[in-house]
């Protein structure tokens, strides 16, 4: 079974270099030199490339020439990602905009909840985007995104009224999660992968059957917290337009061997609205693997 490794790729150096070049010489300097970072990637990124292309060809349907052509813009849209991440979350202003919708349903989270995303557009731009709930937001990623990388981008964060919590090899990210809720805070997590060891189950996206991880819900129904879908997606050179669901609650686990089963209908209502996104906005989807290997 393909899955995905629990890093991205990437160096020290180029975050140190946009970084340097955003505070220096402004957003639209570093999205001229992903031109180049992006071209190089179109021809050494081998498997993410074939992955890429079989989403873009397959299962949406296009040209080999057109998807082609939409490798190179989608990584050009993903390299404007990463720097404006890297632009919100190191501070300054940058005129990144946001519009929302769906601001009046987060604001019913206001004893802490958990918020679902996945890859696609920029959510952690879009956690910048929840400032008007006044509460901290936990974004959790895989400690083995890059543990070097991670810990810059903390160093260099300006607020910090956003936060990481890592998922290393043992359950103490569930304690700081615990934590986290119990101060009626945000925990914010993707539902669009996972590595080796993960509980998943599989259900069609795009047309195929694809495996999701279960643990996102897992936690909301055992520590009794609502869930929300959310998105953040890049409409114009410097804008964003951020969507969130009304939260629900996760029905409790009555029985540990049928916790998937609990969970099922919760997950099929988070890929509708993931796929829904994806079909209206294919150019920032970044699942780099192959996706829809499910091992069977």
């Amino acid at each position: 079974m393909s899955s995905w490794q629990g890093k991205s790729r990437g160096n020290i150096l180029g975050y140190r270099i946009f970084v340097w070049s955003i505070r220096n010489l402004g957003l639209d300097f570093a999205y001229f030199l992903l031109l180049f970072v992006c071209g190089y990637f179109v021809f050494a990124s081998g498997k993410a490339f074939r992955s890429i292309f079989y989403y873009f060809h397959t299962r949406l349907g296009l040209s080999s020439f057109r998807s082609v052509v939409n490798i190179f813009r989608n990584y050009y849209l993903f390299g404007q990602v990463l720097v404006d991440k890297t632009a919100v979350l190191s501070g300054g202003n940058h005129n990144i905009k946001f519009v929302l919708e769906g601001k009046e349903e987060l604001l019913r989270m206001r004893d802490g909840g958990i918020i679902i995303s996945g890859h696609i557009g920029n959510w952690e731009v879009g956690g910048k985007a929840l400032d008007f709930l006044q509460k901290k937001i936990n974004l959790v990623v895989f400690d083995a995104e890059h543990q070097v990388i991670s810990k810059y981008m903390s160093d260099t964060l300006s607020d910090r009224n956003v936060s990481f919590i890592k998922i290393g090899d043992d359950f103490s990210y569930m304690l700081a999660i615990k934590e986290a809720l119990a101060n009626k805070e945000i925990i914010a997590l993707h539902g669009d992968r996972f590595v080796d060891g993960n509980q998943t189950v599989i259900i069609d996206f795009l047309g195929e059957p694809a495996r999701f991880p279960t643990g996102p819900w897992h936690i909301a129904s055992h520590f009794n917290v609502p869930v929300s879908y959310v998105f953040a997606v890049k409409e114009s050179r410097h804008q964003y337009r951020f969507f969130a669901s009304p939260p629900k609650p996760v029905p409790s686990m009555k029985n540990l061997k049928t916790r998937n089963e609990t969970v099922i209908e919760p997950i099929r209502e988070y890929i509708a609205e993931l796929e829904k996104t994806v079909r209206n906005y294919p150019l920032q989807w970044y699942n780099y693997y192959d996706f829809w290997n499910t091992g069977q």
